[in-house]
């Protein structure tokens, strides 16, 4: 397992946490197109503003739990008690406005899946069902934003959805593999590359 490439940020940023590495090899930027899976990101991502990722991931299962294992159907209808609940809740982040965008959040993402018969049809029409592949050599090069992300936070913030800016909206996309941002000489890169996923 050590001899395998990863791109900087999985061992840097990490350390040597097993569930940063685990999430890099066999999650970020692998495409998803499970409706329940797409809106897990989509409220993680919005729960990372203004803090590492690690601290999200380490965080998960606690979502998982508390969020009804992230069915949009379920977290649509949480009342304000739900929400004074999950604000007593140290597993999670306890920030109101994050956990009131989650629930504005999960009725927007529910309208546009039945509209389009899914989130996943609307959201990966953006990108005409083909992931955008990077070509990236220093993690240095690899964008936090590009024009698609913005024209897709703002379509979202148009529908009303909240902590979806372009920054988040793009982290969003490399991690459900809209994008593969990984480093060229990393070894999921090639393995995305090739098809296999």
């Amino acid at each position: 397992m050590s001899e395998k490439q990863r791109c900087p940020w999985a061992i840097y940023a990490g350390g040597d946490t097993p569930i940063y590495i685990d999430y890099h090899d066999n999650e970020w930027g692998r495409p998803v197109h499970d409706d329940y899976k797409l809106f897990e990101m989509l409220i993680l991502e919005g729960a990372q503003a203004g803090l590492s990722w690690i601290t999200v991931l380490k965080k998960r299962e606690a979502y998982r739990a508390t969020f009804d294992n992230f069915d949009p159907h379920k977290v649509a209808l949480y009342d304000e008690l739900k929400v004074g609940q999950l604000m007593k809740n140290a597993g999670i982040i306890r920030n109101r406005l994050k956990i009131n965008a989650a629930i504005t959040n999960a009725k927007l993402f529910l309208e546009i899946a039945q509209k389009h018969g899914s989130f996943s049809n609307f959201i990966w029409n953006y990108v005409n069902n083909t992931p955008i592949i990077g070509h990236w050599n220093r993690i240095e090069d690899v964008p936090t934003t590009t024009p698609l992300s913005d024209k897709i936070s703002k379509d979202l913030k148009k529908m009303g959805f909240k902590f979806v800016g372009s920054t988040i909206i793009y982290s969003f996309m490399q991690a459900v593999g809209m994008v593969n941002d990984h480093l060229s000489s990393c070894f999921v890169y090639e393995e995305l590359k090739g098809g296999a996923l």
